[in-house]
């Protein structure tokens, strides 16, 4: 019953991620391992929207560590577990609180006996720099932890790099590459029971900077702005690592300035405004409250996925009233396809 329940929330979560993501590109699925103890290790720059990528982007059944501050509440907490999340500490909550890590890491080593699949954000905060930032050893404490129970468990971890052509503005673009796998067992030793902290961090993190742009801390604003300049395509981390590269010999000419064209949908995208009024004055509302701004994406996907339907619904059952079935079967059909082509064809100023 809890795989039905998780599969049901996943096509759910997948809609909503159609209607708040322009495009959503994957590369790179041949390297996900279809079965067997697998660590999903990815960078982490959006928030919730970072979590619900990888499990909706692969078919492997997911389990992934949140914030506990997520779980305050009883209904929150059986409902976050329902669909795999698993409370992780921090500091930040209060010293006692990080002894109950320990009983997490257990509850992920018992989860990779099963052969089953966690992602991890090792990072361990999210942020808006497009770079990867100094691993912690949350992860690494997993690895330690189970191969000592289990030396013969075969683990995978599988990088996973995070790509937006913007974090903030609606309708952004994402791509997921999935990198090589490697393999947690090489740095543990059996006999002495100890894992090569140092290297398997530094290894997973020279993955990942492959697998997404990395711009180092000297002169990061300035050459991000010039990156910008020269049109990188942000979600090809490939190519935008190479331009990076290159960056001191590349020049910025007029070819590099981009045209303003003559935006021929702009009335579908107001008149997909006047449509949702009520729910897009409430989430201007919203949007105006929050405080980190790296949760725009979080609170948007909320609305899109709550406020937005259920208006819908109530100006469907209105016309359904006064018109009849078929003018309100008309006008929902008609709300749809302006969330599609307004998803699907904006263009986001970066």
């Amino acid at each position: 019953m809890k795989k039905i329940w998780y599969h049901i929330i996943k096509i759910i979560v997948k809609t909503g991620l159609f209607f708040l993501l322009k495009k959503i590109k994957v590369f790179g699925k041949e390297h996900i391992p279809k079965k067997g103890a697998t660590l999903f290790i990815a960078n982490h720059q959006n928030a919730l929207i970072d979590a619900i990528l990888i499990p909706t982007t692969n078919n492997r059944e997911t389990y992934f560590l949140a914030r506990a501050s997520a779980f305050k509440t009883k209904i929150a907490d059986k409902l976050l577990r329902s669909v795999n999340m698993i409370p992780i500490y921090r500091f930040r909550d209060g010293y006692g609180t990080i002894e109950k890590n320990y009983e997490i890491f257990n509850q992920c080593t018992h989860i990779l006996k099963e052969e089953k699949a966690i992602q991890i954000f090792p990072e361990g905060e999210h942020h808006l720099e497009r770079k990867i930032t100094c691993f912690k050893k949350g992860f690494t404490r997993i690895i330690l932890g189970t191969l000592s129970k289990y030396p013969e468990l075969p683990i995978k971890i599988v990088p996973v790099g995070i790509n937006y052509d913007s974090h903030l503005e609606y309708p952004g673009s994402v791509s997921i590459y999935y990198g090589k796998v490697i393999s947690a067992n090489r740095y543990f030793n059996k006999n002495t029971k100890e894992l090569n902290v140092k290297s398997i961090l530094k290894d997973t993190s020279e993955a990942l900077k492959k697998l997404t742009l990395h711009i180092e801390d000297e002169k990061y604003e300035q050459t991000l702005i010039k990156l910008q300049q020269l049109g990188v395509d942000f979600l090809n981390p490939v190519e935008a690592n190479t331009l990076l590269k290159n960056i001191n010999n590349v020049a910025v000419t007029e070819k590099h300035t981009h045209k303003k064209n003559i935006n021929w949908l702009a009335p579908i995208y107001f008149l997909a405004k006047i449509n949702s009024v009520f729910p897009f004055v409430i989430w201007k509302f919203l949007k105006s409250k929050i405080k980190d701004v790296i949760f725009y994406n979080t609170y948007r996907f909320a609305v899109i996925m709550t406020l937005f339907p259920l208006f819908y619904l109530i100006q469907t059952s209105i016309i359904y009233s006064l018109f009849g079935i078929n003018w309100a079967a008309i006008y929902l059909v008609f709300t749809i396809v302006l969330g599609i082509i307004t998803t699907k064809t904006k263009t986001v100023r970066l």
